[in-house]
């Protein structure tokens, strides 16, 4: 069954029957999209929560049931797992309505950061694609409080939002009215981003994401790193610990360390800035390598991209001659199949308690909105004047409906980070000694390889001269020949050719 609500597109398989059991992940993808009559799809992804409440994206080469850890139903939902570098260069509507829906869901989590005028236009803009041009008849005073833009936000910004609809967006279309939402939504600083919360080495709250443009590091409302795409050089991860190196201007290296909640929310970490890179950054998908996680000598994961990238995919794009599928928005949560082969699609406001399966990442963005707190600035987007209040308690954070377990995690940030220095003295400690029974290992077996060469009938020069030499003679003779006639003996007793004596 496929459920297409105002924030996300959800997936329930209820059985087995409705997908082989060893169908993989690109035949569910294939089989959403075509229901979509989606042809700009490599935008997009499958992403799912495993009892562990970690997320993770779909692998489409990989079969469904294998990546599962639940039973049946399976519960998924299609987002956008790549934003577009310009969501207004899409080539189909129903390309540039799915992204919409997603920005204006990442607006409404406190993903998409913007000004007071800047937010006042995007929801200006969501009001003009949902309910149409403004009708005294139809829209009260007050209409715009109905809808629910952002986490939160003040009385004289929904006076604001509804100004702009009444004046400056009379007869603008739907596909005119969000062209524009992807436009403005584009270039804010935010734009793309999907939070990984983590802490830095300080213990400080942090959140790591890629977007169309580079990896992004947000603390607070602020962006404190920024590396272009062509700058980072390598990401890799070791338990709960990621490393991003990039070279920047001036052959300046640099290092930055970051610490995940758990080792699975690292890998998933790591796996996405993998995917990102490849697709954003190279010309051509023959490019892409499997990557490891780890040093030379150990071993650790390996990923591989197996999707194609921007470049080809706009390319693509550009040779799309069908005759655009049509939309329909109904004012309903659910979506049905209109039985002509056309998408339905609900344009209702977005509600919370309407989704299935909430993300999860509602949850990393309450996070986010704590460290704002916590770092001095604003929760939500609220005029300038009216966000320089004090920084509240741990105690006020809870009022604002936070979970005590994530204040009880902001108190304990500075325990934390002394773990995070005996986790790395163990780490190095255990590094060390790999590289030892590496180091061991590699010398036994350069050993075993060398007596095999003496002992052969290869005729060179440096072999020759060792075996002239006397240690090799009384190794020969007191060792070798010994372990050789004890070798062929134990084999011919094995074989039952003829008994074995003294």
């Amino acid at each position: 069954m496929i459920e297409i609500l105002t924030d996300k597109i959800i997936i329930e398989i209820i059985t087995d029957s409705q997908v082989s059991r060893d169908a993989k992940g690109q035949y569910l993808f294939d089989l959403i999209c075509h229901h979509l009559n989606l042809l700009e799809k490599d935008y997009f992804g499958i992403r799912y929560v495993d009892p562990d409440k970690q997320r993770h994206w779909l692998e489409f080469t990989k079969s469904i049931s294998k990546q599962m850890k639940s039973q049946p139903p399976f519960i998924m939902c299609l987002r956008v797992k790549f934003y577009p570098p310009d969501p207004a260069a899409l080539k189909e509507e129903i390309t540039r309505y799915l992204v919409f829906l997603q920005i204006k869901r990442d607006l409404y989590h406190g993903r998409l950061l913007c000004k007071t005028s800047d937010a006042a236009m995007l929801a200006a803009y969501i009001l003009q694609a949902e309910i149409g041009d403004y009708d005294p008849g139809k829209h009260p005073e007050g209409y715009s409080s109905k809808f629910q833009f952002f986490p939160k936000h003040s009385e004289k910004l929904e006076r604001r939002i509804a100004d702009i609809h009444k004046t400056e967006l009379i007869g603008q279309t739907p596909e005119t009215a969000e062209l524009k939402f992807l436009q403005k939504a584009q270039m804010l600083e935010t734009y793309g981003v999907d939070p990984h919360p983590c802490k830095d080495v300080s213990g400080n709250p942090a959140f790591l994401a890629f977007t169309p443009f580079g990896f992004v590091v947000l603390q607070g409302n602020k962006r404190v790193h920024f590396l272009k795409w062509n700058e980072v050089t390598k990401l890799k991860f070791e338990g709960k610990t990621f490393h991003i190196y990039a070279n920047q201007k001036e052959d300046k290296k640099i290092i930055l360390t970051y610490f995940a909640p758990t080792p699975e929310a690292c890998k998933h970490l790591w796996k996405c800035g993998v995917e990102n890179q490849a697709f954003y950054k190279l010309e051509k998908s023959s490019q892409v390598r499997t990557v490891s996680s780890s040093n030379l000598f150990f071993k650790g994961s390996r990923f591989r991209y197996s999707g194609r990238v921007a470049k080809e995919v706009m390319e693509q794009s550009a040779k799309i001659k069908r005759e655009p599928p049509e939309i329909h928005r109904y004012h309903k949560v659910s979506a049905m199949d209109s039985g002509d082969g056309t998408a339905v699609i609900s344009s209702e406001t977005y509600s919370p308690s309407d989704s299935v399966l909430p993300t999860p990442v509602a949850e990393h963005s309450l996070e986010m909105a704590v460290s704002r707190q916590i770092n001095g600035a604003p929760c939500s987007i609220e005029e300038e004047k009216e966000s320089e209040a004090g920084t509240p308690t741990v105690g006020d954070v809870t009022e604002l409906g936070v979970d005590s377990r994530v204040a009880g995690r902001v108190q304990s940030a500075g325990g934390e980070a002394a773990l995070s220095e005996t986790e790395q003295v163990n780490k190095f400690v255990l590094s060390v000694l790999r590289l030892l029974l590496v180091t061991i290992g590699l010398l036994f077996v350069l050993l075993l390889l060398l007596i095999i060469l003496t002992e052969s009938d290869l005729d060179i020069a440096f072999l020759r001269d060792i075996r002239q030499t006397p240690e090799f003679e009384q190794f020969h003779y007191e060792y070798f020949c010994p372990l050789r006639r004890w070798f062929a003996c134990k084999l011919r007793w094995v074989g039952g050719l003829l008994p074995c004596w003294g």
